[in-house]
């Protein structure tokens, strides 16, 4: 195959607070599904990943833990790395901020951005968010919290150097607007323009003198270098950048990276702040900056303290590696968050992986053994069914390429899973077990199963990106071969006379949600478990928590009698199409049935809201909710932390009794 040149890949670099959860880790499987079809295409390819390991942050939580930052940043770094190679991603390096030949360049790279004017001593004083290490203003406060992550900022004043961001605005703007594909996908763009560039860049802080976990600026040592002028410069002295001219030859090949795959959380810091940090020091900038929507927990926070929290190895041990590769890579939008569920993680694959994928297989191998003793054969014997299935198969490749070529990594493997549906279709088309029938249509079942078998390799090798091992199982089975990219969109490669698998594997048998979701508990309680061990909660400790919220103006009895509220028993329910939130159910309220709309589908599934006694507001004037007609209230209950309940009688009730 042609070597189509250099494609530099990185993901951000993880930070080591903690075990990531896996909307983090799902970065990583992402990122090395670009890169596994980078290398697949012909591109000579380095992939590079890691961990950030500075800042106050985590030198609280090494205290807190009673441990050194050093120790306790080893001990979460080999976590991390050993998620990201529990999930078969194929970096070629795994950079940590604390590595020396990095902590070194940072202080070349501070001292020349300093000599050349660039960067100069004053005093911040200013609104400090911890978590987030960044400094606000007033103004740029929402509520009074970070507008990052909606905590609380601290009054902080110190001694620091500073960054000339407006330097260099005017070029960066300037870059943007004639390098469209610089940041994508576009709404990120026009966010950081209209609300960072465009209204002026204030001067960035970028040492601190208040915590002492940092590579410590060489030239005054009071300060270390703050955490996102160290961490954001790891995609060039990870490669071998040297701030005095001597880069390496690896340098010199794959610079400037040709993506930045990061979360949209850290989109500013990518397309502002280092385009501006390369801009100074003279050198490219990548050519593409790519924020990815998140993973959410069932459109919840995920929390420890809820047990709620989803982890790459708890996924991979209930289902293994590729089929937590394939839900969070198909689950993912392009630009909208995405959801994951043990519920749903189980429902995809027991209808995609089993029966899509596994069943065609297994059934494929299995008829070729019962009809021809393994031996697979064209004969010519061609009917017009095959010519839909073979354009399917041979146009498969390019649609994949398409969706890939604008990271649209969810739409390309939905194209391959397109092209194993169409080979069930052709299955049911063409009936085997009828032809099998006829000594006369042995011929054209020959030919029927050498189609099948085709397709299914064709199908297979563009499948190794995401799921490489299932790829590999699949071609084994087949004793198909891996083929060169360029040649996956011809049709007919595998040798008439191939001898499939006698015994295949079943590569996915289908799950019981049940046995499941009783896993799932003991993860939960073990999670809640390590939370309170962690924080010392013991058992006495554990008050019932109470809630204390904002009075709402006093009313007279009048009011109040206004409200009709009456106990009524849900009788159906089900989701509302095209929404996230919503149930619509139908409540039986005396001799009547109301149809209620109520946002409280991650909390409830259908199934477990009928026969429900619930206490409902019966006088609400009706509404539609997403197209739906919706004829009072459910009430329920809302704890701190946003989870609900239904109020329901404390004793049986009959539908239609008055709540007074």
């Amino acid at each position: 195959m042609e070597n189509k040149g250099k494609y530099y890949i990185t993901t951000a670099i993880t930070y080591t607070s903690g075990k990531p959860h896996i909307g983090n880790t799902y970065e990583a499987i992402l990122a090395d599904s670009i890169a596994r079809y980078k290398r697949q295409e012909g591109y000579d390819v380095f992939f590079q990943t890691g961990t950030d390991e500075h800042g106050q942050k985590i030198e609280e939580k090494a205290a807190a833990a009673g441990t050194t930052p050093k120790e306790f940043v080893d001990n979460v770094a080999g976590i991390v790395k050993g998620l990201w190679d529990l999930c078969g991603t194929s970096y070629d390096k795994f950079i940590r901020t604390t590595d020396p030949d990095h902590e070194r360049q940072i202080q070349k790279i501070f001292k020349r951005l300093y000599d050349q004017g660039d960067i100069y001593k004053s005093t911040y004083e200013g609104l400090y968010c911890t978590p987030c290490e960044s400094f606000w203003t007033e103004s740029q406060l929402v509520d009074g919290k970070c507008p990052d992550c909606g905590r609380e900022v601290k009054p902080a004043k110190e001694e620091a150097y500073f960054f000339k961001m407006s330097k260099y605005a005017d070029r960066l703007i300037e870059h943007i607007n004639t390098h469209p594909e610089f940041i994508q996908p576009v709404s990120r763009k026009n966010e950081m323009m209209n609300n960072f560039l465009l209204p002026g860049l204030q001067d960035l802080c970028v040492s601190r003198t208040s915590f002492k976990w940092g590579i410590p600026v060489d030239f005054d040592d009071k300060h270390v270098v703050y955490v996102w002028l160290d961490a954001l410069s790891n995609y060039i002295t990870g490669i071998g950048y040297d701030a005095e001219g001597n880069s390496s030859d690896l340098y010199k090949k794959y610079w400037p990276a040709d993506l930045h795959l990061i979360g949209k959380d850290i989109v500013r810091f990518h397309t502002i702040y280092w385009p501006i940090f390369l801009m100074a020091l003279g050198e490219p900038l990548p050519k593409q900056v790519f924020g990815h929507p998140w993973l959410l927990q069932g459109g919840e926070k995920m929390s420890k303290s809820r047990g709620n929290v989803i982890y790459a190895d708890d996924l991979v041990n209930m289902f293994g590696v590729d089929a937590t590769r394939y839900f969070v890579l198909h689950e993912m939008p392009y630009d909208n968050d995405g959801v994951i569920t043990w519920e749903l993680v189980v429902e995809r694959y027991n209808s995609e992986l089993a029966n899509v994928l596994g069943n065609l297989v297994n059934r494929t191998i299995s008829m070729s053994n019962k009809y021809f003793d393994g031996y697979v054969r064209t004969t010519g014997v061609t009917e017009a069914v095959d010519d839909d299935l073979k354009a399917v198969v041979t146009g498969c490749r390019d649609k994949v390429n398409a969706k890939m070529g604008t990271l649209r990594v969810a739409d390309a493997i939905s194209e391959v899973f397109t092209l194993f549906r169409r080979c069930n279709k052709y299955i049911d088309e063409t009936e085997p077990w009828v032809l099998a029938k006829s000594e006369d249509k042995k011929d054209r079942l020959s030919e029927v199963m050498y189609n099948l078998v085709e397709s299914i390799c064709i199908g297979a090798n563009l499948l190794i990106p995401f799921m490489p091992d299932t790829a590999n199982r699949i071609l084994m089975q087949l004793h198909g071969t891996e083929r060169d990219y360029d040649l996956l969109n011809e049709y007919g490669l595998m040798a008439s006379g191939t001898i499939v698998t006698q015994e295949p594997e079943m590569l996915f048998a289908r799950l019981d949600l049940n046995e499941i979701m009783k896993k799932v508990e003991e993860i939960r309680a073990a999670q809640k478990a390590e939370y309170e061990r962690e924080n010392g909660i013991s058992p006495e400790d554990k008050e019932e928590p109470v809630i204390d919220i904002e009075a709402k103006p006093e009313i007279e009895y009048d009011d109040f009698a206004k409200l009709q509220l009456q106990v009524g028993e849900i009788i159906a329910c089900e989701e509302v199409k095209k929404s996230k939130k919503l149930l619509c159910s139908k409540v039986k309220i005396g001799s009547g049935v109301r149809q209620i709309v109520s946002g409280i589908k991650a909390h409830y599934k259908p199934e477990e809201m009928v026969g429900k006694k619930v206490m409902v507001l019966v006088n609400l004037k009706p509404r539609e909710i997403a197209g739906v007609l919706s004829e009072g209230m459910l009430l329920c209950a809302e704890d701190a932390e946003g989870n609900l309940a239904l109020m329901i009688p404390e004793k049986p009730m009959p539908s239609g009794a008055e709540i007074s």
